[in-house]
């Protein structure tokens, strides 16, 4: 029997807001969605808040996805961007849990390495190792929509479906890297 998954995957942002949403069956992704909520047009902060959270509905109500993986906000240089960017991720993760879809965040980081083995990838190189993967035909012209698409990939990598980029020496390597799996 094939367990199915969905996963919506958000990546945040009060200009573009980048979204992907990938099936899996058994170990195998498929892209259902890949796209952006464009904002730039809209200069009141709180309609941005307003039609980031009712998207991310929409796209719940339209994928019915078993859990939501969404970029959280790094720190900069520019705190009043980390504010918004905050509150962007904030009003997503409020929608997730109003439907009561689990929501997890990643660091940018984490994505990267995940998608790429590399925590301090490109965009570039990200966007063109999910087309590889997922078989993409092309690349959007922004690369948000795949930033979030990477968030999705990154959460199925990491719920233990499939281990990318782990080399272990011995046993006592893997014990000592999966201590969470060890039952007392």
């Amino acid at each position: 029997m094939s367990k199915e998954r969905i996963i919506l995957g958000i990546d945040p942002g009060t200009t573009i807001m980048g979204f992907g949403v990938i099936k899996v069956v058994n170990k195998k992704m498929e892209c259902l969605q890949l796209n952006e909520l464009q904002l730039k047009k809209y200069t009141d902060p709180y309609i941005k808040l307003k039609l980031i959270f009712e998207r991310t509905i929409e796209l719940i109500d339209t994928f019915n996805p078993d859990e939501i993986a969404i970029e959280a906000p790094f720190f900069g240089k520019n705190v009043q961007s980390m504010l918004k960017l905050g509150r962007a991720q904030g009003v997503a993760m409020a929608a997730g849990l109003s439907r009561e879809v689990p929501v997890t965040e990643y660091l940018p980081k984490k994505i990267k390495m995940a998608i790429t083995g590399n925590g301090n990838a490109s965009k570039e190189q990200v966007a063109k190792m999910l087309q590889s993967v997922l078989k993409l035909k092309t690349l959007p012209k922004n690369l948000d929509s795949t930033d979030g698409l990477a968030a999705a990939v990154c959460h199925f990598y990491n719920t233990g479906r499939i281990e990318v980029g782990k080399s272990y020496s011995g046993w006592d390597a893997f014990v000592k890297q999966n201590e969470k799996r060890i039952v007392k």
